[in-house]
């Protein structure tokens, strides 16, 4: 079913309020942020290769090394993140991957894209379930979903819509989302693996940005969200 937003913004009281909001906040949440997305990620697997990549050529300055320990499902510990490749994100999975046509925040055009790939997996699905409260047995039942105009069990819709948000937070500097259309098309099914594309449309000024937003599943070929999206690209703090 469409989602659409139906109020007006006021972009300059909105921009007002973020730039002096973000300022002061970024640095004291940026640590309980990382510990509560460590707390919630469920056990990961073992044996992952490192897959990112980006269209630069070189590494960005700022980019962080530090790894993130999780407990895999046979106990053992390992680190399954890898070094941020761009400054815009904390850490990133060795199974996921991206691309982007721009670099620099001061170079963002209309026509620049950022792609975000992963599989969506079981564990994403439980982790979803527990961390939303989306216990929906369409998602979570074999036998219940069997019997289901999809014959299985499907990711949540939300949860495929997230890697939307994946996507913009690998725009070149700070995104901030102010508003976001979605249309359902189709199912995604545990271990698809799934795209998300986003692409700048129109600048309405202020680095504030209009892009579309899409997100496809591999497996199916076929687009399965589609909407838009209006951000606005703020400089990050320097890290000390």
């Amino acid at each position: 079913m469409p989602q659409q937003n139906t109020g007006e913004f006021d972009f300059t009281a909105m921009i007002d309020a973020w730039s002096a909001m973000t300022q002061s906040v970024i640095r004291t949440t940026a640590a309980a942020n990382r510990a509560t997305i460590s707390a919630m990620t469920p056990p990961a697997e073992a044996g992952y290769s490192d897959k990112n990549n980006s269209s630069s050529s070189s590494d960005e300055a700022g980019v962080k090394s530090d790894s993130i320990y999780r407990t895999t499902t046979d106990g053992a510990e390992t680190t399954d993140s890898v070094s941020a490749p761009i400054p815009s994100v904390d850490y990133s999975i060795s199974d996921w991957e991206f691309e982007r046509t721009v670099d620099d925040p001061a170079h963002i055009s209309v026509g620049d894209v950022v792609t975000f790939r992963k599989t969506l997996s079981e564990d994403d699905v439980q982790a979803f379930a527990r961390i939303s409260g989306d216990t929906n047995r369409l998602h979570l039942d074999d036998e219940f979903a069997a019997e289901t105009r999809f014959s299985e069990r499907v990711v949540h819709g939300t949860l495929v819509s997230g890697l939307i948000s994946a996507a913009l937070a690998r725009l070149p500097g700070l995104t901030i989302y102010l508003s976001q259309d979605l249309e359902f098309c189709g199912p995604v099914g545990i271990g698809d693996s799934v795209s998300a594309r986003v692409e700048i449309v129109e600048s309405l000024g202020n680095n504030r940005y209009r892009l579309e937003t899409n997100i496809r599943n591999n497996d199916a070929d076929e687009i399965v969200i589609q909407g838009e999206a209006v951000v606005m690209i703020d400089t990050p703090p320097t890290d000390n």
